[in-house]
């Protein structure tokens, strides 16, 4: 690793991004598998818990109160620091709150203050992405991206993992107290980290903050086009992602082994990957980064398939499981890099909110259908398909990012 490389990994903005990733991931969990835990324990009927769901639907439609938060600064630390400021102190606050509900006595007062946490968590990851973007300069938004996911991956282990075996030890009211209290280098790092440079042109009233974020994007040549790559570059790692688990039980896995090797194993070879991820794009750029890794997240689909054919071969699962995460980091953190390079650092908030809400299609839409697809293809055929499927975001790679192409616009 070159004295440059080094500089840049461990730099001020490196820092940030990485706490703000983990500050943005420590929230989402508490809201589902956490809270579902709580609410099994307590004996809480499964149809009103899986309505609880419906809670996390702020992080789809997030894009819709954007614009406001680029419009107005409601503090003396900035536009983008007031905001995060009071966000992460709401969202702390919440999250305590949640804890000293009661789900078995009061299930519509634990899902208003379940909703309170998607709201605040999902403003904040508003806010979060828009400083990412503008604090980064271009060269360096795949490395920031790569330690912003994997932050991401580590709130949200910290969360789901050890909320869980804490609760093992202390009740659900002091797990979630303690989650409140992780909040805090968050807060501490919003305040210490400096307001990035105004950019002339920034919105001046509502109408601006709505409407102009939106005929920037498409007004640009291929707007549509842009936004159908973001859906189909990742479509089939989703795909294939959705149906692994019941994929391991029926060829012969056992929980355990599932347990080890698919959670804890491929949980570290993701963060491996969205580093490597990173410092690619460091060297190579975005362009070139998405070409590559799209290829290898292709590959690694049909890894699967291999897979389906061996059988229950726990070093040949842990080979795929390994190489197919490894790929997905730095798929992720190449396609989240793309994402902040179309913005317009005027609209920063609102249209990044816009596409990352997009990006989340896939995962509800595609993966829906999955398990039909499995009945009538077999395991072995659905994650070939689930291989090919990739294509079309490859191609979309030559007008979006050519491998020559000195900027993803």
């Amino acid at each position: 690793m070159s004295n440059k490389l080094i500089q840049v990994f461990f730099s001020r903005r490196m820092t940030v991004a990485f706490v703000m990733g983990f500050a943005s991931g420590l929230p989402l969990l508490l809201t589902i598998t956490v809270l579902q835990a709580w609410m099994r324990e307590e004996g809480v009927d499964l149809g009103v818990i899986g309505l609880f769901a419906l809670v996390g639907l702020p992080y789809t439609v997030k894009f819709l109160w954007a614009p406001f938060l680029d419009r107005f600064t409601i503090s003396v630390l900035g536009r983008r620091r007031g905001w995060l400021m009071l966000f992460q102190l709401l969202l702390a606050l919440a999250i305590a709150g949640l804890g000293f509900t009661d789900p078995g006595q009061s299930p519509m007062l634990v899902a208003f203050a379940a909703f309170l946490v998607t709201f605040f968590s999902a403003s904040q990851d508003i806010v979060v992405d828009a400083y990412r973007r503008e604090d980064l300069a271009d060269e360096e938004l795949g490395l920031g991206s790569s330690l912003y996911v994997n932050g991401y991956r580590v709130g949200m282990l910290l969360a789901s993992g050890g909320g869980l075996i804490m609760a093992d030890f202390i009740s659900f009211s002091q797990v979630y107290l303690i989650m409140a209290l992780c909040m805090i280098p968050g807060i501490v790092t919003t305040y210490l980290t400096p307001e990035p440079e105004a950019v002339p042109g920034t919105p001046q009233s509502m109408k601006e903050a709505v409407i102009n974020p939106l005929v920037e994007y498409f007004s640009r040549s291929g707007a549509l086009w842009m936004l159908a790559f973001i859906l189909f570059y990742k479509i089939g790692d989703t795909m294939a992602s959705a149906m692994t688990t019941p994929f391991y039980l029926d060829i012969g896995f056992t929980k355990t082994e599932i347990g080890t090797v698919v959670k804890l194993f491929g949980f570290w070879a993701t963060i491996a990957g969205g580093l490597a991820g990173g410092m690619i794009m460091l060297r190579l750029g975005i362009n070139r980064s998405l070409w590559i890794f799209g290829v290898l997240q292709a590959i690694s689909t049909a890894g699967f398939a291999v897979l389906a054919s061996a059988g229950a071969h726990i070093s040949l699962l842990a080979a795929v499981i390994a190489f197919e995460n490894l790929t997905g980091g730095m798929g992720t953190a190449a396609y989240v890099a793309f994402m902040a390079s179309i913005t317009n650092k005027k609209f920063t908030a609102t249209q990044y909110a816009l596409l990352s809400s997009l990006m989340g299609v896939p995962r509800v839409f595609a993966a829906a259908p999955t398990g039909f697809f499995v009945k009538e293809l077999g395991w072995f055929s659905f994650f070939i398909a689930c291989t090919l499927i990739a294509i079309p975001g490859m191609l979309l790679l030559f007008k979006f990012a050519p491998w020559n192409g000195k900027k993803a616009r």
